[in-house]
This record gives structure tokens, sequence and C-alpha cells, in this order.
């Protein structure tokens, strides 16, 4: 594989992996224990370190203002928007919020074809569009919850979507001035620390009484999410975010599904079913689209780290 212009697919695959398995087993701690998801959120935090730890080794932390403020609003931005989740889902229906945070993708997307001139070719578009209404479709629980219809969640959900989108755009746009994977990882790692005492106030009392497989449970599964995270980080870098975005959003939730099948037993509604169909059909149309330009869309803050940053990645 050409690195200068695959990598990205290496990384995202590695994402897909990641955030697929943890999606099939993240509400385990709360739903089997009753684990506080503000305590989940803190656990995440501190997990962080793990990842960004391997990150920065051989790599040169850049103290540029510009570093800072990309890394600090994607990591602000991403933690923000996980702590204003927990508190849309206890207002109001996560059958309707979940769809609503699920078209981040498309603020990523129009932000990086006005701000970043990033071209996206027809079959490419298509693939997007098959992308993002897969996504929309895998969000859609098999059940409806009694929650209330109306509310403050609405506005909430609309925040954490353009939040994430933003998340994601800083990503790309902080690897196109330069910025090399690890700071902004590094960054969002801070970021997510910072919000630490802010899920305190929200959980109100320590979970004095819960199991210890709760947290050691949650350390694993988030463990997933924070190596995701860095592979989301380093799939940005290397490809256009008008592709990576819809691509990476798509495939990670059928994979949870397919282990979700295989463990619990599960089967997938109809729009579950549709969803996965869209996500594989989209992905691959838009994996093939970019292949076949052969255009490298590997950003200054990718090229700095020639070994690659991860045991895994040196690998690929």
């Amino acid at each position: 594989m050409n690195r200068g212009t695959k990598s990205w697919i290496v990384y995202a695959s590695l994402l897909v992996l990641f955030w697929g398995v943890w999606g099939a087993f993240s509400s385990e701690p709360n739903s089997r224990y009753g684990y506080p998801n503000e305590m989940i959120y803190i656990i995440w935090a501190f997990t962080m370190l793990i990842p960004a730890y391997f990150a920065m080794r051989g790599n040169t932390f850049d103290r540029r203002p510009i570093a800072a403020a990309y890394g600090l609003v994607a990591g602000l931005t991403g933690a923000g928007g996980q702590l204003l989740l927990f508190h849309a889902l206890a207002n109001g229906p996560a059958y309707l919020i979940f769809p609503l945070v699920s078209l981040s993708p498309v603020v990523t997307v129009v932000m990086a074809m006005a701000l970043l001139r990033e071209r996206i070719k027809r079959l490419a578009l298509v693939g997007v569009v098959a992308a993002l209404a897969a996504i929309v479709l895998l969000s859609i629980p098999s059940a409806k919850d009694d929650s209330n219809s109306h509310g403050p969640w609405l506005l909430m959900a609309i925040l954490i979507c353009v939040a994430w989108g933003v998340q994601a755009f800083c990503m790309r746009k902080a690897a196109v001035v330069g910025v090399n994977d690890a700071t902004t990882f590094g960054w969002m790692t801070i970021s997510g620390l910072l919000l630490v005492p802010v899920a305190f106030v929200m959980m109100g009392d320590f979970p004095s009484d819960a199991p210890w497989q709760a947290p050691a449970l949650t350390a694993v599964t988030q463990v997933l999410n924070a190596v995701g995270a860095l592979f989301l980080v380093m799939a940005f870098s290397r490809g256009k975010a008008t592709v990576v975005a819809p691509v990476t959003n798509a495939l990670a939730p059928v994979l949870t599904i397919v282990l979700s099948l295989a463990v619990y037993q599960t089967l997938p509604n109809v729009w579950g079913t549709l969803g996965i169909v869209l996500a594989l059909a989209g992905s691959t149309l838009m994996v093939y689209s970019d292949e076949k330009s052969g255009e490298s869309s590997v950003a200054p803050g990718a090229a700095e780290d020639g070994a690659d940053m991860s045991p895994v990645a040196q690998k690929s």
C-alpha cells in the first residue's frame, strides 16, 4: 500500500476495530452494575494517558499557539460533547437524540469542503450520502423508550452534533497546518482531564458501593475507546475529512452490531439491517473513489512521524 495516499485506510480500519469492540461492551458497566456514566467519563479521561504516552515516544511536542488552539478545541468539543450527551440522555429520548448526534459528519464534510477546499468526486459523494444515511439508520434503536419527546434535550443534541463535527474538522486542520498527531492527541488528553471536575459535579456522590468489576470493566473498555481516538487523529491527518468522517462513523456501528449479534444473540431491526448495507456500500464507494483518484491527502502533520507512533501501526 502506498503510504503517501492510502495509509488513512489502515488507521481508519484500526479505529473501526477498536471502536466497534468498545461499542459492543461500553454499556456493560452501567447496565450491569449501575455505574454512573459520569464516572465512566472520568475513567476514560485517565485512560487517554496510555495511548498519549506511546504517541509521544519519539515525537516532539509542538509548542506553537496554533497547535494548542486546534488541539484544545478538538479535545474540549469532543469531551464536552460527551458530558453534554449524558445530560441530554437524562432528559430526552435516546431514539431521537442519537440519530441527531450521528449527523456530526455532515458538519465535518461541509467545513472541510468550505474551509479546506477539499474536493469530492461524484462516486465518493454517492458514498458519503449512503454512509450518512446509514449512520442515522444505525442509530435508531429497536424499541422506543418513554422519555419526554420535547424539551432542552433537542438543543443539547444539536450542540453535540456540531461539537463533534467541529472536533473532527480541527483534527484535520491541525495536521494541515503541520501539527503532528502526537501533539494533537496530547492536547485532547489534557482537555479530557480538564473536564474531570465537571464530571464529578454532575455525578454528585462518588459511587463507593460499586463492585470492583464496574471500574475494572470500564477501564478495559475505555482503553479501547482511547486508543481508537488516537487512530482517528492519525486517520484524519492522512485522509480527507470528507471521506474519513463518514467512513469511520458508518463502519464502527456495523462491527458493534455484528459483535452484539454474536455475543448477545441480538438481531438488528429492519433499519439497522438497511443501515449495515448502506454503510458497507457507501464506505466501499468512498474508498474505491479515493484509490482511483491517486491524490495524496497526507497532511504535513502526518509526515513528521515516519516510523509512526504505535506498535500496531508499525506492522501496517
